[in-house]
């Protein structure tokens, strides 16, 4: 006989039945996943994913112009007018011009490592005098030697490195804030002008609480990106990179002419307390680069020029530092394992289901675009998630499934014929159900034991045509054939049609078809009228058993009321005794000590008096609760009668311990009480004594610890009082 599942049990196995639907389905499933996970580790699929990534960048509703920035651009005009590179006398004029406007800060996007012809004297005066302006440099890299910065900027500290990091498609996705060369952290172009326009709010560089190397800024946290977050593998990682989170593509930010500057045609409230950006704008200088807002599937691609390509990351630290914007993040590698699987066991579970090519192909078109959907919410949330690994296992999940469907079905009209002959054949009821747990084939003998055609049977339940409880019996004992593939016989109880209910035995296998189909075959036998003689028999052996334990209870519960106080129900004289005989015998045996604490509640008389004995006994019960909430439960606390109580510690390491136990009594006891809607106040004296070294047997232990306990009385109560000892513990 198997026994009943626990309630618990049966839901857990319908989850589980849910879920896994048949080994054909998750299989592949876990297959495809794999494949496309081990697909994706190799770097194939990133372009595509960064393309997606692309066009949620660009189907973004449009962002807001950062008013915080400006910047003065340099176009083919002023180029022709004033020359390239442009002289030092004319930059150190726009540099004067943009400076009387009071700006935050001012970023140079011009290389200065040499004197450009004439004005050279003015132009170093100008670096010197403004401590806001910001210049540039380029680290040298794999692409380039490098560019020195101008060694006046950079001896005064005011120089941030351009660099930019490229993904394979020529793109810029990232911002570097920090590089590393030879020990030394240099800052970038960007973050410079950030930090100087945080400095108004008091916002500087720091550590985040977890990990120092961390950068923080304000509130925000802004984690170092990693070779493999988002949808990158294996990228540059190299200095300390964020992914960027663009604001728009070209012509995004507030822009003023270089000549308009020198002109004074630019009012100066344009640029006050703004950061000012001067960089090229000019196409012949090809300082343009592609970014996510560059181009697309319906798009003409338009480079950003380098100094708005800038703009854009410091827009991105102040939104982040000022907590108007969120940091672009992705999943941790396991949970983007997980996503992929899921779409995999949403594509071969639905199609599954659903059994139709038709229906299958339009499932997938939905959940594609709810996939979509989901993808593009979260990337507007600031999560980058993996879209095209997921579409791709949603995609090849459902055509393996709609495969191997459209063989199944061939394969289980085969075997419906081939077992419909065999089971014909026997006597005895049978029945033949799928993995979903439904009748596909059954007998003659078994139509007539539940009083029902064949025809109205067939692809039906248990749950459709028998009780719930016997249904939820039947669906039991075939998930467990499913399960572990053997053969099983149980009991259960079986009601026809006409109401009868007939005790029968039933033998369960499993048989497998070409295909892998799994059908349960089932081989019913009628045992009501032994299953009746046996309830009888058990029917005498329970009243015998049940007399057995009234007997047993009468005298648990006669020792009960000869051991436990009537009104506490804590233990009484009789059974302290006999644990204080049990804790020396095992403190003889430890190097540890046992204690006995005699406590006596002061003013209870006059309570008792004054209020009457209901009062007093609520609040004696009220008493016992709040000492056994002190305790260990292998101490006990017993009451001997009126306001007296004992507290036996055994197995107490010193007499520190004791005195800390006794501390916390005096302090729980001397709370107020709330009895019948009155506040009461008693306090109690303890007497304190300790086995062996006040006495080596149970009587003189008590009356070691009833003396303390007087002395403590005596001493001016709401104490303790440790036996043979003068000084006494106050109770503040």
């Amino acid at each position: 006989m198997i026994k009943e599942f626990a309630p618990w049990q049966e839901i857990w196995n319908r989850v589980k039945t849910t879920l896994r639907q048949t080994a054909r389905v998750w299989i592949p499933a876990s297959a495809i996943a794999g494949s496309v996970i081990g697909l994706r580790t190799t770097g194939i699929i990133q372009p595509w994913e960064l393309s997606y990534v692309d066009s949620f960048f660009q189907a973004r509703p449009a962002e807001p112009v950062d008013d915080r920035i400006v910047i003065v651009g340099i176009r083919e005009a002023e180029l022709q007018q004033h020359g390239w590179p442009l002289n030092d006398r004319t930059l150190a004029a726009l540099l004067t011009q943009v400076e009387r406007a009071k700006p935050r800060a001012i970023g140079l996007d011009i290389y200065r490592d040499h004197a450009v012809r004439e004005g050279n004297a003015e132009l170093e005066r100008a670096f010197q005098t403004m401590p806001n302006l910001i210049g540039i440099q380029k680290m040298p890299d794999p692409e380039s030697p490098g560019v020195a910065a101008s060694p006046t900027l950079k001896k005064l500290g005011q120089v941030g490195f351009n660099n930019v990091i490229f993904d394979p498609d020529r793109k810029i996705r990232r911002a570097v804030l920090y590089w590393f060369e030879n020990r030394q952290k240099f800052r970038s172009f960007s973050m410079m002008l950030a930090l100087r326009y945080l400095e108004n709010q008091g916002i500087r560089e720091e550590g985040a609480p977890h990990d120092a190397k961390i950068l923080k800024l304000g509130k925000a946290i802004f984690p170092r990106f990693q070779q493999n977050d988002g949808v990158y593998v294996n990228a540059d990682d190299g200095g300390y990179q964020i992914i960027a989170n663009f604001r728009g593509g070209a012509g995004h930010f507030r822009t003023v002419m270089m000549q308009d500057v020198l002109d004074g045609k630019v009012p100066a409230e344009q640029l006050r307390d703004r950061i000012v950006l001067i960089g090229s704008l000019a196409p012949s200088l090809k300082d343009f680069s592609a970014t996510p807002f560059s181009g697309g599937f319906t798009r003409t691609p338009i480079e950003v020029a380098g100094v708005e390509i800038q703009a854009n990351f410091i827009s991105e630290i102040l939104n982040v530092a000022l907590g108007q914007r969120r940091l672009l993040k992705s999943w941790s590698e396991p949970v983007e394992y997980i996503w992929i699987w899921t779409w995999a066991l949403i594509g071969t579970s639905v199609c599954w289901r659903l059994r139709s090519p038709q229906r299958s192909f339009l499932a997938v078109v939905l959940l594609g675009g709810g996939l979509t959907g989901i993808c593009y919410g979260l990337f507007l949330a600031g999560w980058i998630v993996p879209f095209v690994p997921a579409a791709i296992t949603l995609v090849t999940s459902a055509t393996v499934v709609i495969a191997a469907i459209a063989h199944s079905q061939e394969e289980l009209k085969r075997s419906k014929e081939f077992l419909s002959r065999v089971i014909n054949s026997i006597p005895d009821p049978v029945f033949v159900k799928d993995a979903e747990h439904r009748w596909v084939v059954l007998n003659e003998a078994y139509s007539k034991l539940l009083g029902k055609p064949l025809e109205e049977l067939i692809e039906k339940s248990d749950y459709e045509i028998f009780p719930e409880h016997e249904a939820d019996v039947f669906h039991q004992q075939d998930e467990l054939v499913f399960r572990y593939k053997n053969e099983l016989e149980h009991e259960e109880e079986f009601t026809s049609t006409n109401g009868v209910t007939y005790h029968i035995a039933t033998k369960r296998s499993l048989h497998k078809d070409a295909a892998g189909n799994l059908f349960l075959v089932g081989v019913i036998r009628d045992i009501t009228q032994r299953k009746t003689i046996e309830e009888e028999l058990r029917r005498t052996t329970e009243e015998l058993y049940q007399s057995n334990v009234e007997l047993r209870l009468s005298q648990d519960r006669l020792n009960y009321i000869a051991n436990h106080d009537a009104l506490t129900g804590l233990p009484n004289r009789i059974l302290l005794y006999e644990r204080i005989k049990q804790a020396i015998e095992m403190t003889k045996a430890s190097n540890q000590i046992t204690a006995l604490l005699f406590l006596d509640l002061d003013g209870f008389k006059q309570i008792n008096d004054t209020l009457g004995h209901a009062i007093g006994d609520l609040l004696l019960q009220a008493v016992a609760r709040r000492l056994s909430g002190c305790l260990r439960t292998s101490d006990t606390v017993a009451r001997l009668g009126g306001d007296e109580f004992v507290v036996l510690l055994p197995a107490i390491p010193d007499i520190l311990t004791v005195t800390q136990i006794a501390r916390k009594i005096l302090s729980r006891l001397s709370q107020a009480f709330a009895i019948s809607g009155q506040t009461l106040l008693v306090t109690t004296s303890i007497g304190i004594a300790i086995f062996p070294e006040h006495a080596d047997d149970l009587e003189l232990l008590i009356e070691k610890a009833d003396e303390a306990m007087y002395h403590a009385k005596r001493s001016g109560k709401n104490q303790f009082s440790i036996a043979d000892r003068i000084p006494v513990e106050n109770h503040d």
